[in-house]
């Protein structure tokens, strides 16, 4: 193995992957089986009540935690023992050569990165999405949660991890990171296009859009729970 390779794995090492679940079983295979050819220290499912039972490559660890993404991601945060966190969505496939990417980043451990947002669909409509979710990263500073975030234990604790809030926990948490912290990785995190064929691509765009003008206003994540759920959330 060359040099450049084993510093490679030697950095993987040093990751712990978090990943919420919930019902997760479909989309987690995958995902774990790419962690675990990247070397990864350690991969941890912080499952909100779907995952039981889920069989997974040797040394994942499996944490309950409150239903929630927010709480799912600090309880995974929470028990992670590596010097570096990298949050990934279930539904999320990171494109080749993310770990040299990775290990590159690893090398600033004041900032934090995110991957570049990619859907799994051709249609025209998700080539559209996707240039508008790299000018909503570029010119506002606020990726989401299936962009990944990668994230030194140290800057992590120092921000105050994620919030343990039922909605927008991403952008609470980009935002108290803060711009000049933030560094965008030049590969993809491919993320399922489910959810835009399902609720179609300009509903759920708009209606996320919404939200995100209200928790912008001032409207509380428990409020915007319920409006995106058309629920409120769960009991803690």
């Amino acid at each position: 193995m060359s040099q450049g390779c084993q510093e490679q794995k030697g950095n993987m090492a040093q990751v712990s992957v978090v990943v919420p679940t919930l019902n997760s079983g479909a989309t987690l295979p995958p995902l774990l089986a790419d962690l675990a050819v990247a070397g990864v220290g350690e991969v941890i499912l912080a499952d909100g009540g779907g995952a039981n039972g889920m069989a997974g490559p040797a040394g994942v660890r499996l944490v309950a935690a409150p239903r929630g993404r927010g709480a799912q991601l600090a309880a995974g945060a929470a028990v992670a023992e590596g010097a570096w966190l990298l949050f990934l969505h279930a539904d999320t496939r990171l494109q080749p050569g993310w770990q040299q990417v990775v290990a590159r980043a690893m090398a600033e451990p004041e900032r934090a990165a995110y991957f570049r947002f990619a859907l799994d669909d051709d249609a025209p409509q998700a080539r559209r999405l996707e240039a508008a979710v790299a000018w909503r990263c570029r010119w506002l500073a606020l990726p989401y949660g299936d962009q990944g975030l990668l994230i030194s234990r140290q800057l992590y604790d120092a921000v105050g991890g994620f919030r343990a809030i039922p909605l927008m926990e991403d952008v609470d948490m980009v935002r108290r990171i803060g711009r000049a912290r933030l560094a965008a990785l030049p590969v993809a995190a491919v993320t399922s296009a489910e959810r835009w064929r399902r609720d179609g691509w300009w509903a759920r765009s708009a209606r996320n859009i919404s939200i995100l003008t209200l928790w912008f206003c001032g409207v509380s994540p428990e409020r915007l729970y319920r409006l995106y759920h058309g629920r409120p959330p769960r009991p803690r």
